[in-house]
């Protein structure tokens, strides 16, 4: 199949489905074909010294194709949902400009939704963020996420109630994720959205996409994730900063701190990781945009972006 003409046009692709699918290599596959640059529509990969434990894009992958929001801020800097929308927005209109195709992909939901929707009705739960609170709930620290709460929302602070820990869970969830408290989101207003997205999600068998989470899971831990939560020990990073309150890497500092055995370490994390990818599956499948493409370990990735390119060009050999 030729290349995408250098030509702009309003569609753009959206690659969306859980940890391990492949998004990845399909978007790679897809930009070639298509002339593209990449939004990553994730919410750890734009952090720097985040390497292995987001599945970041390798160098080499990189140079194919340029990348946006990739390695771009230091771990303790601000980002959310709120920041992704709108500066993703600016790239996309720019990446036209070049007369280039703006490939989105990621597992973040509420990226991928602030993005292409705006967060105007205020924002929906983000399944990795929710998890971590959850479980801080499950260990016993509600007071510290009240407190955690009083430092950046205190009007909803004062109204907290231990006891019915879902709502401070939910106010911490949406600063976190847009960077201001939920009672400011009833007057946020729409954006202007130029551009129609076209969601395509990646359908794996169930079974076979557990595998895949834990084979990854298994090859970053040989691969060095332990050194690199060292190295950012090193550096003075924090474990509380929200970059790294993630699956992966609060498993791994909670094994470092003597908090937990490694073998306890490694179940959590697979646990966990298929957790996410499963509450991932349930925000995409409650929208009713994306088209889902059956995927398998017998498919191609170059098969798959040719499927993509032809929804998304009819016209389009």
């Amino acid at each position: 199949m030729a290349k995408y003409p250098r030509h702009t046009t309003s569609a753009i692709p959206v690659i969306v489905g859980p940890t391990a699918s492949g998004k990845t290599d399909i978007s790679l596959a897809l930009g070639e074909l298509l002339n593209g640059e990449i939004i990553s529509a994730d919410s750890r990969q734009v952090y720097k010294y985040l390497d292995i434990g987001t599945a970041k894009p390798t160098v080499d992958q990189r140079r194919r194709l340029r990348h946006h929001f990739v390695d771009e801020l230091h771990p303790d800097q601000p980002f959310n949902a709120g920041i992704f929308g709108a500066e993703g927005r600016k790239r996309i209109a720019e990446i036209f400009t070049r007369k280039k195709m703006p490939i989105v992909v990621g597992g973040s939901g509420l990226y991928v939704r602030s993005l292409i929707d705006g967060l105007f009705e205020g924002p929906s739960s983000d399944p990795e963020t929710r998890l971590i609170l959850e479980q801080r709930v499950r260990d016993g620290r509600t007071a510290e996420l009240v407190e955690e709460l009083r430092q950046v929302d205190p009007n909803t602070a004062a109204r907290a109630d231990v006891t019915k820990p879902r709502r401070i869970i939910r106010a911490l969830e949406v600063y976190y994720l847009t960077g201001k408290p939920l009672s400011l989101h009833h007057t946020e207003n729409r954006p202007d959205i130029t551009f129609t997205a076209m969601v395509f999600g990646l359908k794996w068998e169930r079974k076979e996409l557990y595998r895949r989470i834990e084979d990854r899971c298994d090859a970053m831990i040989r691969d060095g994730l332990l050194d690199e939560i060292e190295m950012l020990e090193t550096m003075g990073c924090d474990r509380r900063l929200n970059a790294l309150n993630t699956v992966g890497y609060a498993e791994g500092f909670a094994y470092r701190a003597g908090e937990i055995s490694h073998m306890e370490m490694v179940r959590l994390f697979k646990q966990n990781s298929r957790r996410y990818a499963k509450r991932q599956l349930t925000w995409f499948r409650a929208d009713k945009r994306v088209r889902w493409i059956p995927v398998d370990t017998g498919v191609s990735t170059e098969n798959v972006a040719s499927e993509i390119a032809e929804q998304l060009l009819p016209n389009f050999s």
